[in-house]
This record gives C-alpha cells, sequence and structure tokens, in this order.
C-alpha cells in the first residue's frame, strides 16, 4: 500500500518536471527547425529521452495494477532511463559553468543625514537574463532531477516486486484415494 503511494508520488514528480523540459527543449527544436538547421546533439538527447521519459511515466501511472505485477521490467526500464537521462545530462554539461543572468546597478548612491531623519537614494537594479542560457541551464537541472526520480522509481519497484513475492502464499490440497484390489 504505501510502496505504491510513493511509486506514485515519484512518478507523479517525474512528470512534473518532464512537462516543462519537453516544452523548454520542444522550443530549441522547433526554431532550428524553422532555420532549417540541424539540432545540436545536447538539445536533441535530452530532448528525445525527455519525450520517452514523459511518455513511460503516465503510461506506468494509467496502468498501474499492470505496473505492480511485472515491477521487475518495469524497474529494468525505469534504469534504463536512468542511464539515459545520465547521457542527456552530460551532453548538455556545457551549460553548468555559464552565466546566464547578472544585475547591473545605476552607480548613483547617497546618504544624507539631517535634522528630520536619514534619507538616502538607492541605487536601482535591473536583472538582465539569456533567455536561452536560462532555458537550457533549467533542462539540465530537469535532467539531474529526473535521474534521481527514475533511480527512486527503480528501487521502490524492486522493493514492491520483493514483498509482492513474500506475500504470496501456496496452498496446496493433497488429497488420498484409497484403493483396494480385494472385491469381496
Amino acid at each position: 500500500m504505501i510502496g505504491g503511494l510513493l511509486f506514485s508520488f515519484w512518478r507523479f514528480m517525474q512528470i512534473i518536471t518532464l512537462i516543462p523540459t519537453l516544452g523548454m527543449l520542444a522550443y530549441f527544436v522547433d526554431r532550428y527547425q524553422k532555420s532549417n538547421l540541424l539540432t545540436p546533439n545536447d538539445i536533441l538527447v535530452l530532448f528525445i529521452v525527455s519525450v520517452l521519459g514523459a511518455a513511460w511515466a503516465i503510461l506506468t501511472v494509467i496502468r498501474r495494477k499492470s505496473t505492480r505485477d511485472s515491477a521487475m521490467f518495469v524497474s529494468f526500464i525505469d534504469l534504463c532511463f536512468v542511464g539515459a537521462f545520465i547521457a542527456g545530462v552530460y551532453e548538455l554539461r556545457n551549460i553548468a559553468n555559464a552565466d546566464c543572468s547578472n544585475f547591473s546597478a545605476d552607480s548613483r548612491f547617497s546618504v544624507t543625514i539631517n535634522n528630520d531623519g536619514i534619507s538616502g537614494d538607492a541605487p536601482s537594479l535591473r536583472l538582465n537574463t539569456n533567455k536561452e542560457c536560462a532555458m537550457r541551464k533549467a533542462s539540465f537541472a530537469f535532467g539531474i532531477m529526473n535521474c534521481v526520480f527514475f533511480a527512486i522509481t527503480a528501487f521502490l519497484l524492486l522493493f514492491m516486486h520483493r514483498t509482492r513475492k513474500d506475500d504470496r502464499e501456496v496452498v496446496t490440497k493433497e488429497s488420498y484415494r484409497r484403493r483396494s484390489h480385494d472385491s469381496r
């Protein structure tokens, strides 16, 4: 019971983190396709893995009963997705050290102290963000999160399989029929 609830929770977490990843990476794929250019491998690998991972997560949530019955197979596929997400994150690794945003401020700053108290003029702050860099970095982070999420569900399924196998009881009924060859 609790294993099923935990499994469902982590599956929903996977779906919640895969949908924004799909949207952000689809933006890049669409942009490159409209420009008639090949999509770079770093974007394409994580996009394909995210599409397949989202489809798998939704399918296993919908078919929870059969997921529980074939827990070893689903666990194996989840471990395959862990490896695929590691590959996708590895391909997108160059974005990890990128600086996608910065603050800029006016250089004026003044403080006045007089009989009425202290008054000042603070600089205005502006946030400058590179949208494409930020979306790649967010996809990178969501890819790492999904590596962990798929590993958690794989181990939960192994636990569910083990406990499910232990819960089964085999009852055999033995009956003996006595036959006598005497015809008295």
